[in-house]
């Protein structure tokens, strides 16, 4: 996050801003009051934003719930159109999936979440492709993820424990790690390891095995990640594809 002098800062911007995220998977209709409560406003300031974002066009309303509206899609849309991240990963992420019949994805941190920027295509004749709905665009946490996992790990320990500090990690499955001495050492061997499996734990039936991807600074600006079904054996997962995407994100630095 960019710093920026108070005398610079749109307060109404924010807080507009701030209205907008408050609508997710598990709330896709707020009224004023449950939106205030989210959003950290009054009661009338969530009903005035939210009555302009419906005028823009941005939410729809029932005259007394509000909710999202195809609008919106147009910033990701404009993002997808033109970041250079999702543009240049794409084409290796369709090569891979022909190559090993399996769905691939990168990933970026958005503080607690990672958001899939990039997906390969959906393979023809194939349903594993689509098989647990990762859509492009989606948002998963990052504590329960192979992806996540490899983008905390990414942190120096310092920053780590600092991200970690008062948060409470949700419990998806009975499966999830939830305590956080048990993901600090989750974490510090997927730092050790360069890569990260996690089965069963943000969805049953899942199993994922993730790689960062660094720039030529050695950087990591996403995470590389390949799906398959969590009946798997481990040890055929990494011994079949862990090379495939250290390959990858090999050949990838050069143009991150």
């Amino acid at each position: 996050m960019h710093t920026i002098a108070p005398a610079d800062f749109i307060a109404g911007m924010a807080k507009g801003m701030a209205v907008l995220e408050s609508f997710d998977t598990q709330r896709q209709r707020l009224n004023a009051t449950q939106t205030a409560q989210r959003a950290g406003l009054t009661r009338a300031a969530a009903r005035r934003h939210l009555l302009t974002l419906a005028h823009l066009g941005y939410l729809e309303t029932d005259g007394s719930s509000f909710w999202l509206a195809s609008k919106v899609l147009r910033f990701s849309g404009n993002y997808l159109a033109s970041a250079q991240l999702p543009r240049v990963i794409l084409p290796k992420l369709n090569q891979l999936a022909s190559l090993t019949q399996d769905s691939y994805s990168a990933v970026v941190q958005d503080e607690d979440e990672v958001v899939i920027i990039a997906r390969s295509d959906a393979l023809h004749g194939s349903t594993r492709g689509l098989a647990y709905g990762l859509h492009l665009g989606a948002r998963l946490p990052v504590h329960a993820t192979s992806t996540g996992r490899v983008l905390l790990a990414a942190k120096s320990k310092p920053e780590f424990v600092q991200w970690l500090k008062g948060r409470t990690l949700a419990r998806l499955t009975a499966h999830t790690v939830t305590d956080a001495k048990a993901l600090t050492t989750i974490i510090n061997r997927a730092r050790t390891d360069d890569h990260c499996l996690a089965f069963d734990e943000h969805e049953l039936g899942v199993a994922a095995l993730a790689v960062p991807l660094r720039n030529m600074q050695g950087k990591t600006v996403a995470a590389l990640n390949v799906v398959a079904p969590a009946a798997v054996n481990p040890e055929a997962l990494l011994r079949e594809r862990l090379p495939v995407l250290m390959q990858a994100a090999l050949e990838l630095r050069g143009v991150l």
